[in-house]
């Protein structure tokens, strides 16, 4: 009995392990919702939202042309009015290479707060729903909602303890059972005490480790700034002179030493003070205004531009001299005081070349989180301090160093020309928000191409200014770093013609900002295109939605699945569905390093009828063209609620990307695939459809004799 127990419990495992590694509806996030009594017919509503680990929720605040940001939907009511805007804690942002655009979300469990003010004594509800969207490394799910519901009594805002209504909604997905109607609906509200978590708002395990990696990265930069601030010819001089303020006493080097480590310590807290200061008034809830509004990014690069011209030596930043006169006679004093003086003098008198790289940082800080600008600033004075110390310490060092001369002032001016290129993303941000059209792909790439092909000039000694020493001959570190910048500089000539520049692709405006785009003027004048486009207007319909929907690579298809289905049959040939998103990251990414494959791209175009089925778009349908779900038994208006519904009744499946290769009858060729970018297995995948559908279409004269 033992025996046939295991084998009939293995043989369970075997064909149910199918169904649970290829259908699967995925609930990432559960939310709940309170409420708290203000007074004077005040509450506060609070949303919480429980994300799992590894996966995210979008702010609220995206721009349009981004994932679907979070929504909160209430029903319009006479008992009561919102008090300003929902309200959420500071997100974690990054900029997206695939969107073109700085992202912001949320991991682990966060908060968000809507205040309202009743308007009478009399009890109320408030109704509504949350529509979110969620993704982790590989898949997206579609925009989900979540209904929620609070019965308020005003009566009870007179009381001094706040009085809690907690109420937990999971966002359930569960297949139709054999009737076809759903056990569940798909927002089922449980009303049950829980103890609410602390506010978290930047997120756990994931979301961590990736903010940990950004602030680890910037850290990096500012030390490699701090680095190259030593060789500039206001700060490099500079080490001699300092250094022998700690060799006066030459019989106490245990005093020296020590002075030496207070020397190189106040370096780093001077410095680190400054981006605490710059933290703790501007802060992170002030990086939003900071990432998108045009009044500071047009400021940043004319900052940015006024530190290039003087690096490249139109005037010098220099700050008053009484300052410096002032720490100077502190400095002689000696001692503890005077080795925090004496570097609070180095600090002061360096200010002319190392402003522009520490205004860079900040610059920079100042757009991301609270802790960015004290590590930026740490990163920089660690760098900065370093040598000055260990010379300070070892005196003797000093011999092996290399004299100033022309070079330092060669440093400068081509740390002149770097910050005007990256000055010039700032003013990108502001055009590209505001549509200005001022600074297109080509032109920011065109501006890139002079100030590199200049600085290249400059390095061969072609190109002079006003500060430079005459240029005898070329060394072999200035050889080098001339054919590298070349190199960077035909690299970005094919960007002018529509290549893509993928390891620019953070600091270019987007692709669909280029007016002279071959790539895409090939594509759309290609005979395999133009026959595809063809045979789609003479033989088929014209395809819903594409007016305002598009598929990647110049591909023709459909966007409605019924007309796809349509068109197949009358070409005979196997459907590819694509469910995907306007806000789906790893849709994008699959079209930008998989389709764009030539064999793959090849096949699509040529083997397959693609149909694109949007979950997330907005569009409504007409009234004819509503359906009601038998997943969750509600009305589906919209283009994308219509096949986010389709996917998960048909496939029991709600993340993106997922691809199903279909016969003419809309049935399975192959098993489904998801987000993955291994180009031979997708290559793989199409075949076996192919071959599939070829069978079938062998077979099925057969079957009708």
């Amino acid at each position: 009995m033992q025996a046939m127990r295991k084998i009939a419990v293995t043989s369970f495992f075997l064909l149910i392990l199918p169904v649970l590694l290829f259908s699967q509806v995925l609930t990432p996030v559960k939310w709940s919702f309170s409420s708290k009594s203000l007074g004077n017919h005040e509450f506060e509503l609070v949303f919480t939202a429980r994300i799992d680990n590894g996966w995210h929720l979008y702010s609220q605040f995206i721009k349009e042309g981004g994932p679907i940001p979070t929504s909160f939907n209430f029903e319009d009511s006479p008992h009561y009015q919102k008090i300003g805007k929902t309200s959420e804690p500071s997100p974690i942002k990054y900029y997206d290479n695939m969107f073109k655009m700085d992202l912001m979300y949320f991991g682990g469990v966060i908060d968000f707060r809507q205040k309202i003010r009743a308007n009478s004594a009399k009890p109320f509800t408030v109704k509504g729903f949350v529509e979110f969207m969620a993704c982790d490394d590989e898949k997206c799910t579609p925009p989900t909602e979540a209904d929620f519901e609070f019965n308020l009594k005003p009566e009870a805002s007179q009381q001094t303890a706040p009085q809690t209504i907690d109420k937990e909604v999971i966002v359930k997905n569960m297949p139709s059972d054999s009737s076809g109607k759903s056990p569940v609906s798909q927002a089922d509200s449980v009303v049950k005490p829980t103890e609410m978590p602390p506010q978290q708002g930047n997120g756990l395990g994931t979301t961590e480790a990736q903010k940990d990696s950004s602030l680890w990265w910037f850290f990096f930069v500012s030390f490699l700034g701090g680095l190259a601030a030593i060789f500039t010819p206001c700060v490099f001089p500079m080490i001699p002179m300092t250094v022998t303020f700690f060799m006066h006493d030459k019989e106490h080097k245990r005093k020296g030493r020590i002075q030496a480590l207070v020397y190189g310590f106040s370096i780093i807290f001077i410095y680190t003070v400054v981006g605490t200061l710059v933290a703790i008034t501007l802060g992170a809830n002030f990086a939003n205004w900071l990432s998108t509004h045009w009044i500071p990014n047009v400021f940043f690069f004319l900052i940015f531009t006024v530190f290039a011209a003087s690096f490249l030596g139109m005037f010098d930043i220099t700050l008053p001299s009484w300052l410096i006169n002032k720490s100077d006679q502190k400095a002689d004093q000696g001692g503890i005081s005077g080795a925090f003086f004496m570097a609070f003098t180095l600090v002061l008198v360096s200010f002319s070349c190392t402003g522009p790289i520490v205004g860079a940082i900040l610059v920079e800080s100042a757009r991301g989180e609270l802790l960015m600008p004290i590590i930026g600033m740490f990163g920089f004075a660690l760098a900065f301090a370093i040598p000055f110390t260990l010379f300070a310490f070892f005196p003797t060092w000093l011999a092996g160093l290399p004299k100033s001369g022309g070079w330092l002032n060669a440093v400068k001016v081509i740390l002149g020309f770097v910050e005007l290129a990256l000055g010039l993303k700032f003013l990108s941000v502001a055009d590209q928000t505001y549509h200005w059209g001022i600074l297109d792909r080509e032109v920011y790439i065109a501006f890139w191409i002079v100030i590199f092909t200049l600085m290249g000039f400059y390095l061969l000694g072609k190109l002079k200014f006003a500060h430079d020493s005459d240029l005898h001959y070329i060394s072999v570190p200035r050889t080098i770093l001339a054919i590298i910048t070349f190199t960077f500089v035909v690299y970005m000539i094919p960007g002018m013609f529509g290549a893509p520049l993928k390891a620019l692709s953070g600091y270019l405006p987007p692709q669909h900002s280029h007016d002279f785009d071959l790539n895409r003027i090939v594509r759309e004048n290609s005979g395999g295109s133009l026959q595809a486009k063809e045979n789609m207007t003479t033989i088929c319909d014209k395809p819903k939605h594409s007016e305002f929907l598009h598929l990647p690579h110049g591909l023709e298809g459909y966007f409605d699945y019924e007309q796809g289905l349509a068109c197949a049959k009358q070409l005979n040939k196997p459907v590819f569905i694509d469910f995907t998103g306007h806000g789906c990251v790893n849709c994008r990414e699959m079209e930008a390093n998989v389709w764009a494959d030539p064999r793959v791209l090849k096949m699509l175009r040529e083997d397959y009828l693609v149909i694109a089925l949007y979950v997330d778009d907005k569009t409504q349908l007409p009234e004819s063209e509503w359906i009601t779900s038998q997943y969750d038994g509600k009305v589906k208006k919209t283009v994308g609620k219509k096949y986010a519904d389709y996917q998960i009744s048909r496939f029991n499946v709600n993340a993106q990307p997922y691809y199903v290769l279909l016969d003419t009858k809309g049935e399975l060729l192959t098993q489904p695939r998801a987000y993955n970018l291994d180009i031979d297995a997708f290559v793989d995948f199409l075949k076996k459809g192919t071959e599939e559908f070829k069978k079938r279409s062998v077979q099925e004269p057969v079957l009708a004799n």
